[in-house]
């Protein structure tokens, strides 16, 4: 089980070290388990391609089985861990990243009242999380708007405003009544391909017929932010990643025509992967602190 697990680290990092870091271990402990496992199997399944590593063909297939198998191996340490009651027991929480300021608040009242529980809480961007939950690696899912095909049901969960941010010497701060085309005419930093929040915005500029000048693109909020204060443009992102920043003055919430966009983060569990006695506390605790 620990091999297969080494494995899936490596594999889904494409990196002995990344692999390392995440279990806590090692890197030659990492690649010794890695080869360990290719003994038993017969066959490579981590391959280099001159500074890159690939999956190989039969790493892919023991991938896919060893997802089954250690999300077999939750589900059972899961069902005894119901035995006790909240007593004990883990549960996986794959959260957006825009998310990640706001999840702590609402999960901890849970987390105190149940210390027992060990909650792994993992940090993605959209894609991120549907990859994760067509593999059923989760217990629970926070993310944005949920595409219509998805096997699964769901709850909104909390209010996800996104809001444009300056530096507060941009020529647009302090305006009142921004109009969205004056914002188009500036560059622009987003976040990548793929983020929820860039998609929001995108079909917000498409409604107005207009096309956002993207000059930078960045794969994570902190960095998003920091580029905004060094004066590289504007930027949309959900205004519970700016707190701190708007409250301390780095930056600014611009006035534009439009917003806040009015987004709903949401909670959402597979239909095919029962959930485990402590990941529903958890759901029902957080349903419970939704403002009827």
């Amino acid at each position: 089980m620990r091999q297969l697990e080494v494995f899936s680290a490596v594999a889904e990092r494409l990196s002995y070290t990344g692999a390392a870091e995440a279990l806590s271990l090692t890197q030659p402990a990492v690649f010794a388990q890695v080869r360990q496992l290719e003994a038993q199997i017969g066959e490579p399944l981590i391959a280099r391609t001159g500074r890159r590593l690939r999956v190989t063909e039969a790493g892919a297939l023991v991938l896919r089985s060893a997802a089954a198998i250690l999300s077999e191996v939750d589900r059972l340490e899961a069902g005894v861990a119901a035995l006790r009651g909240l007593s004990a027991g883990r549960l996986d929480l794959a959260v957006v990243s825009t998310a990640k300021y706001t999840l702590p608040w609402l999960i901890g009242p849970f987390s105190r009242a149940h210390p027992g529980i060990d909650i792994r809480l993992t940090v993605g961007n959209r894609r991120d999380l549907l990859e994760r939950f067509a593999g059923q690696r989760d217990d629970l899912y926070v993310l944005g708007a949920l595409p219509g095909d998805l096997d699964a049901d769901h709850v909104p969960l909390a209010e996800n405003p996104i809001v444009v941010v300056a530096a507060p010497d941009h020529p647009l701060a302090g305006r009142a009544r921004v109009a969205l085309a004056d914002l188009a005419a500036f560059p622009l930093v987003m976040r990548e391909t793929g983020s929820g929040t860039r998609r929001a915005a995108e079909a917000h500029f498409a409604e107005a017929g207009l096309v956002p000048q993207i000059h930078y693109e960045l794969g994570a909020n902190e960095a998003v932010k920091q580029a905004v204060i060094a004066g590289l443009g504007p930027a949309i992102l959900s205004r519970g990643t700016v707190d701190l920043e708007l409250a301390h003055g780095y930056l600014v919430e611009l006035d534009v025509a439009g917003f806040p966009l009015r987004r709903t983060w949401s909670m959402a569990w597979s239909r095919a992967r029962p959930l485990s006695h402590a990941a529903a506390a958890l759901r029902d605790a957080l349903v419970a602190r939704i403002p009827k």
